[in-house]
This record gives structure tokens, sequence and C-alpha cells, in this order.
């Protein structure tokens, strides 16, 4: 895994300038240093500028990027952010053909296949992957990004030059790029966030490469190529069948993301998700005579803290051992303090250069750094839910029939605390149904399904665009942020098609959520693991966390050169404070009201004062 970076110029620069282009690179590439700590490099040549830092997970000798090659005097160049699950299949497809490899690396294939298949060759690649391709035959500069946005990849416009970044810091490293904000980007973070409406960078004039698309940057400008989208067709195979399937299709996923060239770990909660990632992890490297290293998470003094809500049934920490001890793996209980928690939120700002999802984020970004001690290579559990359907959400009748998010059905939350200036200004309400209604209207339909089951393909969709691509970029960031490889085997673009049209009396078949997952991880896991009721991402209920978040809150109220105070209404703030807190109503998704608001609130203050971008209304 790497952060890239780079540009295309208007034309060739001169030596003089050529020399503050390398620079330029160079600072691209420390902007995002800790993605890729092991490693870096630059290429400049003519028009192009390339730059990546690398973690170093595979081809350790040979991998260094940019990679080149020639031919007939030519010069292609690559620069790319990513694993390949295919790469045996591919190498030896392009063997056949007459190629050869100097490296054992991915960024070869990727490369070389480009060359034999021209800019549709990605339909080819199963792996997670952003990547940028300087074609010295079409004067042109090509961006790819995985189909379902795994790795993340930005790009924008300053004085001609067109940008490219892993994350928006990069381009914020070029020089004479100011930052601003205006109304859309305000909604983003007041209305939508810790979501993000696709293709959006919050900050004016950066933009997000789409799943599933690919750029063509020229001097004619850019054109965009969608290779990858959901097709809605009828589902034929019997139960047994789709049984039989799915349970394939995961535990190749889970395989071909084994692959590494340093050791791996897993992320385990206890819940089915992350035990059917480790339990196919565990019988692969038993094979080799390895034991699994896992990794739960928790806060300290959870046990004495914790309240059982409707969002939260369970503590994890009976599951995980029970989890461990079938595994038999090396297991590390990892705690987080309340303060560590509250600590790290402006440093999760930092990762994701935007208010992110308050002490979830945190937390995470805490425990990855303590993971990355050990591994640099971790398969999560993530990304089940939205596709098997095992959010509330998808099971409880008012979210349903809300014509709206169904993890942000009521907007009041938000705006609590805001004041009526501001809000006049947004038009929330506007902006969030005009997001909800662009998003269903891209829904690929079924002609002949019932309004009920149109319906779940909607909210289905919903949550794989929008739900599903916010914790992938938590996941991502955080992760990344301590040179930790996250992966996530169920967002293998094989399981999404094939369960996208799997219809619901399958998916959560005699009224069980998430059946067909659990009958397809049957051999995998025991019964009180495989029927375990969802629990989601553990949650501090220290009340030291809100005093902490609270006391925070206030130094902003009376911190004369605030710059939330511009949005902020004093005395709604300080009755907010002074009221209890509510730990079951959800502020975004599953997420605390009182706790994660105030949260985010601090967040968004220090996001202002770290990246001061200029507001325009």
């Amino acid at each position: 895994m790497c952060g890239i970076s780079g540009f295309l110029l208007p034309e060739k620069p001169g030596r003089e300038c050529a020399l503050c282009l390398q620079q330029i690179l160079q600072d691209m590439n420390q902007s995002q240093k800790r993605r890729g700590p092991d490693d870096e490099g630059v290429w400049l040549s003519g028009i192009f500028g390339l730059a990546q830092v690398r973690l170093e997970i595979v081809d350790l000798v040979t991998g260094h990027q940019p990679l080149l090659k020639t031919i007939d005097s030519h010069t292609w160049g690559i620069t790319y952010n990513g694993e390949l699950y295919n790469t045996d299949e591919l190498r030896q497809e392009l063997e056949a053909l007459g190629h050869t490899f100097e490296t054992s690396s991915d960024t070869e294939v990727i490369l070389t296949s480009y060359l034999e298949f021209g800019p549709e060759f990605v339909k080819k690649l199963n792996g997670i992957f952003a990547l940028a391709i300087a074609d010295p035959i079409r004067q042109s500069l090509l961006l790819y990004r995985d189909r379902l946005g795994v790795k993340p990849l930005f790009y924008g416009f300053q004085d001609g030059i067109f940008l490219f970044s892993s994350e928006i810091k990069g381009i914020l490293a070029y020089p004479g790029f100011a930052p601003v904000v205006d109304r859309e980007g305000l909604n983003e973070i007041f209305s939508i966030g810790p979501a993000r409406t696709r293709g959006k960078g919050v900050f004016r004039g950066i933009h997000e490469v789409l799943p599933g698309t690919f750029l063509i940057a020229s001097g004619d400008g850019i054109t965009t190529h969608q290779y990858w989208n959901l097709e809605s067709y009828p589902h034929e195979d019997s139960y047994e069948k789709t049984i039989e399937k799915t349970a394939f299709l995961i535990e190749d996923s889970i395989k071909r993301q084994m692959v590494s060239d340093v050791p791996l770990c897993t992320f385990l909660s206890g819940g089915v998700d992350s035990s059917l990632v480790s339990s196919v992890c565990a019988r692969e490297l038993k094979k080799k005579n390895q034991k699994l290293i896992t990794f739960s998470f928790d806060f300290t003094d959870n046990e004495k803290n914790f309240k059982a809500n409707a969002f939260q049934p369970s503590q994890d920490r009976p599951f995980v051992e029970t989890m461990a001890d079938y595994l038999d793996s090396d297991h590390h209980f990892l705690e987080c303090t309340t303060q560590d928690q509250f600590r790290l939120l402006e440093d999760s700002v930092k990762a994701h250069d935007l208010p992110a999802m308050a002490d979830v984020d945190s937390s995470l970004l805490y425990f990855c750094s303590q993971v990355k001690k050990t591994c640099k290579v971790a398969l999560t559990g993530e990304c089940a839910d939205e596709i098997f359907g095992g959010y509330p959400w998808f099971h409880k009748q008012e979210c349903f029939d809300a014509g709206t998010f169904p993890w942000t059905m009521d907007l009041s939350a938000r705006q609590v605390l805001l004041s009526d200036d501001f809000l006049h200004e947004l038009q929330m309400e506007s902006y969030v149904q005009e997001a909800y209604a662009s998003s269903v209207s891209q829904v690929p339909v079924l002609a002949g399904e019932s309004p009920e089951e149109a319906r779940r393909r909607e909210i289905s969709y919903l949550n794989l665009i929008w739900f599903m691509q916010t914790l992938l970029n938590r996941m991502d960031r955080t992760s990344m942020y301590s040179g930790l490889e996250a992966r996530v085997p169920f967002a293998d673009h094989r399981i999404v098609e094939y369960l996208w049209n799997v219809p619901w009396e399958m998916k959560a078949k005699d009224g069980v959520v998430k059946n067909l997952l659990r009958q397809a991880g049957k051999e995998f896991l025991p019964d009180e693991i495989l029927f375990r009721r969802k629990s989601p991402y553990p949650k501090t209920y220290d009340k030291r966390y809100e005093e902490l978040l609270a006391g925070r809150v206030r130094e902003i109220l009376e911190d004369p050169h605030s710059p939330s105070l511009s949005f902020l209404d004093r005395n709604k703030v300080l009755r907010f404070l002074s009221s209890p807190s509510d730990y079951g109503k959800p502020w975004y998704g599953q997420l605390m009201a009182a706790p994660q608001m105030m949260a985010y609130v601090i967040q968004i203050d220090f996001w202002l004062r770290r990246y001061r971008p200029a507001i325009q209304l």
C-alpha cells in the first residue's frame, strides 16, 4: 500500500522549472509520508510528474515506484496504491502473449496489462487500487479507481496543471492551491457528514475519482469512463445453490487477500463477520504450521461502564475469548483509554483532511497504531452488513419507509447547536433531499419487482454507495495513518455483484438477520458465534470522556478567535451541555447523539484552525 500523487503539465517545463517541479513532487510525497514510510520515489519526464511513498508488503526488493517501462524510446510510468489479488493469473496470461517481467510486483503486471489491452484493461483486475499511468503516445495521464472505492483518489487543477493525490493533503501541498469551502462544502460537513457525496472533495476545486471509473486527462481536458456498475437481473439459483456460491466467493476472496510477504493478522470482534474472516485465515495458516495473530478492540474500564441498548446489546469480550480459543490464535486484547480517544480526535482530522466519525474514528486510529507494532497487514470483517443487510434500517419499518437516508432520518440533532442564521444559509433539508433523490435515481432497477423488493434494492444501493463508502474511507485513513494495510475481503466486487441480485427472502431467510451469510459460514464457526446478534464497533460509556468533550466545547465557546463561533449558537450549546446524554438516539448511523455530536464539533473546529479554508457562502 502507498500514497500516490503527481501532475500533468500543459507543456514540457524548462530546466530551471523542472528543478522546482521535482521539489514539488517530493513535497507532495512528504505530505502523505505516513501512508508509505518504507520507501519513496519521484519521476518527472516531459509533461508528466509521478510520485509515490511506499508501504512494503509484497515484492520487498524490486517493488520501488514509480515503475517505468520503455518501448521504442517511449517511456510509460505508473504510480500505484493497492493490492492486486489475481496477479498470478494475469502474469501467466501476459507471458503467454510474449511479455517478460523484471520484477515480481503486481505494479509491473498492471502496467503491462495496460500496454497489452489498452485503457479498458482495468476490467481484468481483481483488487483494491488507485493508480495513475503516464502514456507518452496518447500524451495523457490516466487515473483509475477500484470498483468499490476501497482506495482513495482525488484530483484538481492549479494554473492549468492537473493534479492528483491519494489524499486531499497531497493536492493542498501544491504551491498556490488555496483551500476554499463554499456552501456546498459546508453542507457536506454539516448536513451530510461524516459521509460525503461521491465525487466531492469538500474543498472547492478538489474532486474525487468515482469508484468503478477512470479518467483520461490530456491537453484537451478530462474525459470520464465508467468501467463497472451494478446490474440488476432475476436471481435464478436455488437457496442451496446460493449458499454454495456465497460460501465459495467469500472463502476465495479471503484466501486471495492473504497474499503478503510480511506477517498478517485479523481484527476479531467476536461477531460473525470478523470471525468468519479470521477462521478462514487461521485454517490457511495452519496448513503452513503458522498461527494466526488476532486483535480485538475495547475501551478501558468498559466492563464497568457498559450499558446495553438497542444498538449495542452486548459486549464483545466474551465472544472474542470464545473465538480466540476456537481458532487457537495468538490473540491481543487492545484497549483505548479515555485520554487517548479524546487526544486523537485531532489526529483523526489530519488523517482524513476533514472532520470524521468522531470517537469511533479516533479510537480506531489508536488501535491501528498498536496493531502496526506487530503486523503490517490486517484483514477485517468490514462491509458485510452493507452487502448482506445487517443494519437496523434494513429491518425497521420507519427506516424502510423514510424518504431520505435511513441513517440520518432526522436532521434536528445536527441543527441543535447551530445558529439560526447559519441554518438559513445552509438550507440543510434541501441539500440532503437533493443528494438522496439523485442517488435513488441511479439505482439499477429490475422490471417486475414488487414495490417492497424494489425499495429494498434502493436501500441496498444507498448503503453500498454511501454508508459503506464512509466506512471504507474510515478504514483506509485510520490504518494508513500508521502505515498499516487493512484489507476488506467482503468488498470483493464478485461478492457484491452476486449478492446484489439475491432476493431478501434468501438474505434474511426465516427472519434471521444476515442468515445467508451465517449459513455460508457454518463450516467455519461455532453456533454461539454464528448466530450472535449484531453488535457494532464498540463505544465508550465512560462519563469522563463526555466531561473532556464538554470541557473542550466550552473552551471553543470562550475563545474569541475560534472559527466555530461563526456557526455555533452559544445559548443552544450551553443548553445542550447541561442536558442529559442520550445513548440510545443515533446521530449518524449507530453513533450516540450526545458524545459524538460534541466530538464532531471539536473536529470541525480543529479542521478550520488547521486548514484555514476561506469560507465563501
